[in-house]
């Protein structure tokens, strides 16, 4: 793997990739193949790699997700970056992909005609289709985080494989993705503390699951996410609030 940071602005196939500090960067490392990008990222920051280190690739072999899953990312077909960052204040790792969708949201939002919304706990969306994806994984030192490795996909094109999906349409470059995203999410990664009430207010105006029932991962009625990144679901039998920490939305589609 021949690994080179881009410390100025770097041509692409004819697109001019911004430069690291354009965009708020340390480094930025532009792959053409790769495995994953989180697998870069991750041997990087444990060779030391400071936090603001940026991995995109225009093509991944096994791109990762939450629950094991997988999946090939084309050339061209859209954004696949890996973000290296340092927090020390374990609440905000807690509810990190939380936020990091709310910055993703708002950057996104310059280039559809309607909200974006998002679906707890990691998922980006436009209309009733799947637009972006984040995974965050941590590695810890003894009881401290050592780094977290950030990992966005934002569809360009619908995978062919998933017709369901949404994207941003091909004529949003990757340049100016990056312009839209990464300073946000660098942004989003030096907050403090659980979800204040204004981020919990803007999550609640894009919550695509509010109202909604679902099967799993407990039946009920989402009512909305707690300070601490909780999903909030109500027993419409008891009308008792549980909070649910873990695991993937399955909506009861009868209702």
């Amino acid at each position: 793997m021949n690994v080179a940071a881009m410390d100025e602005a770097r041509e692409s196939d004819g697109e001019i990739i911004p430069s690291a500090s354009a965009l708020g960067l340390v480094r930025l490392i532009h792959e053409r193949e790769v495995t994953s990008t989180m697998d870069v990222a991750h041997a990087l920051a444990a060779d030391g790699a400071p936090a603001g280190c940026l991995v995109m690739a225009d093509r991944q072999h096994h791109g990762r997700g939450r629950g094991g899953h997988h999946w090939q990312s084309r050339d061209d077909a859209g954004l696949w970056i890996t973000l290296v960052e340092r927090p020390d204040d374990r609440q905000a790792i807690g509810v990190l992909s939380l936020r990091l969708g709310l910055a993703i949201a708002e950057g996104l939002d310059l280039f559809v005609p309607q909200p974006v919304r998002l679906k707890w706990p990691n998922d980006v969306m436009i209309g009733t289709g799947k637009v972006a994806g984040i995974l965050v994984e941590a590695r810890w030192r003894d009881a401290s985080v050592d780094w977290v490795a950030i990992g966005i996909g934002i569809n360009r094109r619908v995978p062919p494989h998933v017709p369901s999906a949404a994207a941003v349409g091909e004529g949003v470059s990757r340049a100016s993705l990056l312009q839209a995203i990464v300073p946000r999410i660098r942004a989003a990664c030096t907050r403090r503390g659980h979800l204040s009430d204004e981020e919990r207010a803007a999550w609640h105006t894009r919550d695509y699951a509010r109202g909604r029932r679902i099967r799993a991962p407990r039946e009920g009625i989402v009512v909305g996410i707690s300070a601490d990144g909780a999903l909030l679901v109500s027993d419409a039998i008891s009308a008792t609030t549980e909070s649910v920490r873990a695991g993937s939305l399955v909506f009861d589609e009868r209702t």
